[in-house]
C-alpha cells in the first residue's frame, strides 16, 4: 500500500523532488523504516504552484454544482476504500485501526457535506436607496491555496482543507507533515481517479522550513491555510502578510475540562480520559487541563487515575516528540508538580510515553500555559465556577472548552464566560463535526473557521454586483 519511496503529486504526475534528496519515514509503533519521503525544496514548491496556477482557471469555470459533484465522487471512492486508506494511517501514526477508520470515515463526511453545498452555495440579495437598483452577492475562487497540515488526523486534515478549497473553484498544493506523507498522497491519487482534473490538487512533501516556507512565500499563492503549532502559525501569518496573502490558521490549544460538584462524575471521568489521552494526546483540541470543584476532586481524581493506569498506550509520532513531552513532565516535577501517574516511557520499541497525569503546577508553570501535544494532562482545584472560569480563562489559548454539570444554568454562564471557540458540555473537549465551523481565539487561531459552511468563507471572496435596471428602457 505504501510504496518505498513517497514522491511528490504534481500536475497530476507523480515526481521525484527535484533535490534528489529523501527523508526517512520510521513507524512511531517500533521505530522500523516504512519508506523514505521526497525532501523537496523551493524549485519543486514552484512547479506545483505553476501547475496549479495553470489548472485553476478553467476548474473555475465549472459551476458549483459541477465542482460540487466531482467533490462527492472523491468522498465516495474514499469510503471505498476506506480500509486501504486506514492501514496507511496505522502505519504511518501508529493509532489504532479503529481511530483509523473513524477518521477515515469522518473526511468522508466532510467530503459528502462540501458536495451538498454545490447545491446550496447562496448569495444574498438586498436593496439599495437608489430607485430601481438590486444588489446581490457572489463567491469567487480565490486562485492558488496553499494546504499546509499537522500529522495527528491526516486524513481529516487533508478533507477538512483541500475539499473546501477546490470546491470554491480554486486550485490547490498540500504540504502534509513529513510525519505523515502517504496519506497525503493516497487521498491526492484517489481525487485523480475520482474526476479531479491535473493540477487542481498538487502536493509537495518535505520539511517546514525547505518546502513549507517557499510555499508560504510564493507570489502565486493567493491563500494559505494552516495547521499546526502557534510558534509556526505567527512565522507564516508575518511571511504571508508581507504580501497581503489571506490566511487562514488553526493552531494550538491549552483546552480544559471542567468538573463541577453535580457532574454525573462516572461521565466526566470518561470524558476526561477520552478527550486527554486518545490518539495519545495528539490532538489540538485534547484535554491538558481539567478543573474539578473541591468538593468533588478527591473523587474524581481516583476515578480519573485508575482509568489513565488501565489505558493501552499508544506512540506518539516521533522520538522528538517523545523527548520533548518527556522533559517538559520532569520539568514539571523539578518546579515543584507531582506526577500522580505516567510520565515515563515505556520499555519497548516505538515511542510510547505512559498516559500521564500532574497534580499541582502553578497557573505560570511551562506546564499550565504549553501545548505539548501527548498524553499528559494537569489536574486543578477550584472552589466554584468563578474561580474555574479564572483558571480556564489564564492561558494564552482559546481553541475549546468542556463544562460537566447537570445545571443548565452553570453551562450557559460557562459558554458565555469561557474565551474559547467551541464550548461542550457534558462530553469532551473534542468531536467536531464537518457541518460546524471549527476555530478559536487568542493564540489558537486568528479569526477564520474550518469545517461548516464557515469554510467556504475562507476558500472564496464576495462579490457584490450592483444591477440598475432604467425605466425608461423596458
Amino acid at each position: 500500500m505504501i510504496p518505498e519511496e513517497v514522491s511528490n503529486l504534481i500536475g497530476g504526475s507523480v515526481v521525484a523532488p527535484s533535490t534528489g534528496d529523501w527523508l526517512d519515514k520510521l513507524r512511531p509503533a517500533d521505530e522500523t523504516l516504512l519508506c523514505r519521503v521526497a525532501r523537496s525544496g523551493a524549485d519543486d514548491v514552484g512547479s506545483a504552484v505553476a501547475a496549479a496556477r495553470a489548472a485553476q482557471p478553467e476548474w473555475a469555470a465549472r459551476t458549483a454544482v459541477a465542482r460540487g459533484d466531482v467533490v462527492r465522487e472523491v468522498a465516495l471512492l474514499l469510503r471505498e476504500r476506506r480500509e486501504e486508506s486506514s492501514a496507511i494511517v496505522v502505519e504511518e501514526t501508529g493509532k489504532s485501526a479503529e481511530l483509523a477508520l473513524g477518521e477515515t470515515d469522518a473526511a468522508v463526511e466532510m467530503g459528502l457535506f462540501i458536495a451538498g453545498e454545490g447545491r446550496r452555495s447562496y448569495g444574498r440579495t438586498t436593496t439599495a436607496s437608489m430607485a430601481h437598483r438590486t444588489v446581490l452577492t457572489l463567491r469567487q475562487p480565490l486562485g492558488v491555496a496553499a494546504l499546509i497540515m499537522s500529522f495527528n488526523t491526516p486524513l481529516p486534515n487533508v478533507a477538512w482543507k483541500a475539499f473546501p478549497a477546490i470546491f470554491c473553484g480554486n486550485a490547490a498544493v498540500v504540504k502534509p507533515s513529513e510525519h505523515a506523507p502517504a496519506s497525503a498522497s493516497f487521498f491526492a491519487q484517489l481525487a485523480l481517479e475520482a474526476g479531479v482534473p491535473p493540477g487542481v490538487l498538487n502536493v509537495v512533501h518535505g520539511l517546514g522550513a525547505e518546502a513549507g516556507a517557499p510555499l508560504v512565500e510564493h507570489p502565486d499563492v493567493d491563500l494559505v491555510s494552516f495547521t499546526g503549532s502557534a510558534a509556526t502559525g505567527r512565522a507564516i501569518n508575518e511571511a504571508a502578510a508581507r504580501r497581503l496573502a489571506k490566511t487562514c490558521l488553526e493552531l494550538g490549544g491549552k483546552n480544559a475540562l471542567v468538573v463541577c460538584d453535580d457532574a454525573g462524575l462516572g461521565n466526566a471521568v470518561t470524558w476526561a480520559v477520552a478527550s486527554a489521552f486518545s490518539n495519545a494526546g495528539q490532538r489540538c483540541a485534547s484535554a491538558s487541563r481539567i478543573v474539578v470543584f473541591d468538593a468533588v476532586y478527591d473523587a474524581f481524581r481516583e476515578g480519573l487515575l485508575e482509568a489513565a493506569r488501565s489505558l493501552e498506550p499508544q506512540p506518539v509520532i516521533s522520538r522528538e516528540a517523545m523527548v520533548r513531552i518527556l522533559h517538559a513532565v520532569e520539568q514539571a516535577d523539578a518546579e515543584g508538580a507531582a506526577v500522580l501517574t505516567g510520565g515515563r516511557r515505556l520499555e519497548r520499541p516505538g515511542w510510547y510515553v505512559e498516559p500521564t497525569v500532574i497534580e499541582g503546577p502553578g497557573p505560570a508553570a511551562a506546564i499550565s500555559r504549553t501545548e505539548l501535544f501527548g498524553p499528559v494532562t494537569v489536574l486543578y482545584r477550584a472552589a466554584g465556577l468563578e474561580e474555574a472560569l479564572r483558571i480556564v480563562n489564564d492561558s494564552p489559548y482559546g481553541l475549546t472548552a468542556a463544562i460537566h454539570t447537570a445545571s443548565v444554568h452553570r453551562a450557559l454562564q460557562f459558554a458565555e464566560g469561557v474565551q474559547a471557540g467551541v464550548v461542550v458540555v457534558n462530553a469532551g473537549t473534542h468531536g467536531s463535526e464537518p457541518h460546524m465551523g471549527f476555530g478559536g481565539v487568542k493564540d489558537s487561531g486568528t479569526g477564520w473557521r474550518e469545517a461548516g459552511i464557515e469554510s467556504l468563507d475562507v476558500y472564496s471572496d464576495q462579490k457584490v454586483v450592483n444591477l440598475v435596471v432604467d425605466p425608461a428602457k423596458t
